[in-house]
């Protein structure tokens, strides 16, 4: 197991309800058979306290029993992994990321098809427009302009105003994020007037544990709402399923691939739509969470688009549409921490 740590500069800085940051930091992992080399992502967000001296530590203290496995098939490798890493999902999933991207290039083919998931068309990504004084915003967004979909961060005492002046530029779908930054009243006002400006869906308006007030909500908004920072691992599915329309799938929150094809399916039988959600990962993150995409209903996989510069090669986006390479694995060919 090599562990590579790079810290790339951000596009913009980029600002939620949580804080901002200018250099997203990412432990990559990389399992190696000696002949071919798989790689994952643990994303550095230090509000979640993944920070990577934590979890650098969480895998050199395993580092003898996770090289002594030999990661032929990814789930009973997730699941000989689960005891050491439970309480850093966010290195257990590198891990994950890393075992499917190694079986698929053993196998010779890619990790969608291997789950034998059909070909066909993708949902489109959104493209995230950070917090930030409204005329910058403004110019985020136009630098985008041919995306059909924009993400925007809210959180603010400005935040209809925000998505007032947005709609003046563009016709596109919007969605909003406000990362648990309102309370009930706000987000009861809001809704309808979001709703008039073509928001497709309301994302974590309200705090995790306001569990009432969020099902309140969904009887009244009249506007489908995410769980995000609701919704990290299968157990909180079936809290969800009263409060929220669909939820976030984050690999970095849930623990990998294996958890995330799990939670799919049960999301499906609780009646919820699904979105595969990113961090500000690099395209290492991004193309294991691409593999995904022929399961889900929306997709937020632009983590790669907002930093600067990236260490790999792999899944790419075309004014938000998914190109996912004619190559084996989750699709990455590594070009170091300096590309």
């Amino acid at each position: 197991m090599n562990i590579h740590e790079v810290r790339l500069p951000m596009r913009h800085a980029f600002t939620t309800a949580h804080g901002t940051a200018e250099v997203q930091q990412s432990i990559i992992v990389e399992l190696t058979d000696g002949e071919l080399s798989g790689f994952g992502e643990a994303v550095c967000i230090p509000h979640e306290g993944w920070l990577a001296p934590g979890i650098r530590a969480a895998l050199e203290t395993n580092r003898a029993v996770i090289e002594a496995m030999d990661p032929q098939d990814p789930v009973e490798f997730w699941e000989a992994c689960l005891p050491l890493l439970a309480d850093d999902r966010c290195a257990l999933s590198a891990l994950d990321q890393a075992a499917h991207d190694l079986w698929g290039k053993r196998k010779g083919t890619s990790v969608r098809e291997l789950w034998g998931l059909p070909v066909g068309p993708l949902p489109v990504s959104d493209y995230t427009i950070g917090i930030d004084d409204t005329h910058r915003m403004i110019s985020k967004m136009l630098e985008f302009a041919d995306w059909p979909v924009f993400k925007i961060k809210l959180g603010t005492d400005r935040d209809l105003g925000i998505v007032r002046s947005l709609r003046q530029y563009t016709t596109a779908t919007f969605r909003v994020d406000a990362n648990c930054a309102w309370n009930v009243e706000d987000a009861l006002t809001y809704a309808p007037h979001l709703a008039e400006l073509g928001v497709e869906f309301i994302e974590q308006p309200l705090p995790r544990g306001a569990r009432r007030d969020q099902e309140l909500l969904r009887k009244e908004a009249g506007i489908p709402l995410m769980a995000d920072e609701s919704c990290w691992t299968e157990d909180d599915i079936d809290t969800c399923t009263e409060g929220f329309d669909a939820i976030n799938i984050k690999l970095a929150k849930c623990g990998g691939l294996t958890p995330a094809r799990r939670m799919i399916e049960r999301a499906r039988r609780n009646g919820l739509r699904v979105m595969a959600g990113c961090m500000t990962e690099t395209t290492v993150g991004i193309s294991a969470i691409a593999q995904l995409l022929p399961l889900v209903d929306y997709a937020d996989i632009d983590g790669a688009v907002l930093v600067a510069r990236d260490v790999a090669d792999g899944v790419r986006l075309y004014r938000g549409r998914p190109v996912l390479p004619a190559t084996p694995g989750t699709g990455v060919t590594w070009l170091g921490p300096l590309a």
